[in-house]
């Protein structure tokens, strides 16, 4: 679902009669629940969390960097919970689940860096509630996780990777194609024979109609094409590519929407709370830290109302 596509969905949300109409169709699926009676009670709570959503991320745009992380973020929040309220009619069910469900290491005075610093999730909160009742992950497959390793997943961060010979992330296909091509070199940085590389993978992808390795690669043919930036399978939406980890250390099974969460929670915490270091960052733009948070706010900004309207038109 691209740009376009995206805005006039969100767009097409944003009445009461078109927003009832998705939530009561998005309802019927779900035993229990009166499909008539909670789509309308829904229905202003779920407009307002696109409207509120959207013009987070339209603003955060039009602002200088200090301020883009916190706005970016509830933009971020905003945005999940009008998608889980297609899932779970009666949410928030409890207090606890209102928590953002993530928090940080504290922090050291002196050599402190982005790129190493860490997030740790936690059992309850919208992290954790996000992971299991949009994405259907009963576990998230880490407790902490460095930035760097966020950032790494992310194929517009790619090139910043590669301007340092540490290239994370390798194209194997197009979107909305039904054949993938992994390199052959691939299975030395993952130490594993091309059938055990299938194996791993296949779990992760649709249905595999046919395998052949030719010009150094492993093609693999699917029933259907892959629908979701999940991992470890990435979307890049402005070239239109799809792409998997080059190194076997960032091989992760997450959904690209929970990595942009974390980030961006980590991002809005600094520029609230470690104002001296977030103010020289952006003063003198003095550590590598610099490129890969600028980077990362411009793609976020575009790339994330993207794939949770997709999120959003996938309901239907």
């Amino acid at each position: 679902m691209w740009e376009r596509e995206r805005q006039s969905f969100y767009r097409y949300l944003l009445s009461q009669e078109t927003g009832h109409n998705y939530l009561h169709q998005c309802y019927q699926n779900i035993n229990g629940i009166d499909a008539e009676a909670k789509s309308y009670e829904n229905c202003n709570a779920f407009l307002y969390y696109i409207d509120h959503g959207n013009r987070f991320f339209a603003n955060a745009k039009q602002l200088e960097t200090l301020l883009q992380p916190l706005l970016l973020f509830y933009g971020t929040t905003h945005l999940l919970k009008a998608c889980l309220l297609t899932k779970r009619p009666n949410y928030p069910e409890s207090t606890a689940i209102l928590a953002h469900g993530v928090s940080t290491r504290k922090r050291k005075k002196k050599q402190y860096t982005f790129m190493q610093d860490e997030v740790k999730t936690q059992h309850n909160g919208l992290f954790s509630y996000v992971a299991k009742h949009l994405y259907l992950f009963e576990h998230v497959p880490f407790e902490k996780i460095k930035m760097r390793d966020l950032l790494a997943l992310i194929p517009e961060m790619n090139d910043l990777f590669t301007y340092s010979n540490d290239e994370k992330l390798v194209s194997i296909g197009k979107l909305n194609a039904t054949t993938l091509h992994f390199p052959i070199e691939l299975l030395d940085s993952y130490h594993l024979t091309k059938n055990t590389f299938v194996k791993r993978i296949t779990s992760h992808l649709p249905k595999i109609t046919n395998l052949s390795v030719k010009a150094n690669y492993i093609y693999v043919e699917l029933e259907k094409p892959l629908n979701s930036s999940t991992g470890p399978f990435f979307f890049h939406f402005k070239k239109g590519e799809i792409y998997f980890p080059r190194h076997r250390d960032n091989f992760l099974v997450i959904p690209e929407v929970l990595i942009h969460y974390l980030l961006l929670y980590n991002l809005s915490m600094i520029s609230r709370y470690e104002t001296e270091w977030w103010g020289e960052l952006l003063a003198t733009k003095a550590e590598i830290d610099y490129p890969f948070i600028k980077q990362f706010l411009d793609v976020t900004a575009e790339k994330m109302p993207l794939l949770l309207g997709n999120e959003l038109f996938h309901n239907i």
